[in-house]
């Protein structure tokens, strides 16, 4: 699970300067995608972010507090489908899903998740390059799905790490409604990919890495689950078995 770095963390200049010279309208930019990079702000409700949600064990009552992990609407021929972190549903019971989730209030309502996939290399090792699964949630009483309620992004394999700048949206442990930071990814290895944003820390595992295509093309989890630090988190790279477990659990009935 993404950690938070112990201790105060030491600000470049160049970042203050940055931060300082930030004006309302880039920020609300960078709040529904690309603005200034490698800057965490909060994230605007929007038809794009409300597609991301957060991850609770209970399905109503005081939420507040209660989320663990971050998933997504990706499209699928059954509309039923988010995705996140393998680590974020390894070992899970009862799980609800709330797209656009804000202090407190599941404005799209509380989604029951149905059924997980988990790739094999996660059941069988946690294998920090297979950490990726899909849930389909149950649908509400109205017939409607999920994804006819927040629609749902793309999900593309066999992206090349850093071809353009990615957004991250996710919500942090300790905060009430999410945030999100733009940046180009860069390669740590042949299967795992980093990105600097800061302040990414618990809770964020399974946010999506949405391309400026509208494109899933990363999932905040893998090495080290995430990341052991707030400011560099990590995705595995999208491949052939994501895009085997993908068409698994689109196919689901």
């Amino acid at each position: 699970m993404k950690r938070t770095r112990t201790g105060r963390r030491p600000y470049a200049l160049l970042c203050v300067l940055v931060l300082l010279a930030a004006t309302s309208a880039s920020e609300a930019v960078a709040g529904d995608g690309p603005g200034p990079l490698g800057v965490t702000v909060a994230a605007r409700a929007t038809a794009r972010t409300v597609r991301v949600g957060a991850l609770f064990d209970r399905p109503g009552g005081d939420l507040a507090g209660g989320h663990f992990c971050t998933a997504s609407v990706v499209r699928s021929p059954h509309r039923d489908l988010v995705v996140t972190a393998a680590h974020c549903l390894a070992g899970r019971g009862a799980l609800y899903f709330a797209p656009g989730y804000r202090y407190g209030r599941a404005p799209y309502g509380m989604w029951k998740v149905e059924r997980m996939f988990l790739p094999a290399g996660w059941r069988e090792g946690q294998d920090e390059d297979s950490d990726v699964a899909f849930a389909v949630l149950a649908g509400q009483g109205d017939g409607q799905e999920v994804e006819d309620v927040v629609g749902g992004n793309r999900f593309v394999t066999g992206s090349v790490t850093g071809a353009g700048v990615v957004t991250v949206t996710g919500y942090p442990d300790a905060a009430e409604a999410p945030s999100t930071c733009s940046n180009r990814p860069v390669a740590r290895s042949a299967t795992q990919q980093r990105i600097d944003c800061p302040d990414f820390t618990g809770g964020t595992s399974g946010s999506p890495w949405v391309n400026g295509s509208g494109d899933v093309v990363g999932v905040l989890g893998g090495h080290e689950q995430g990341g052991a630090t707030a400011d560099v988190s990590y995705s595995v790279v999208l491949g052939d078995g994501a895009g085997a477990l993908y068409r698994e659990a689109a196919a689901d009935p």
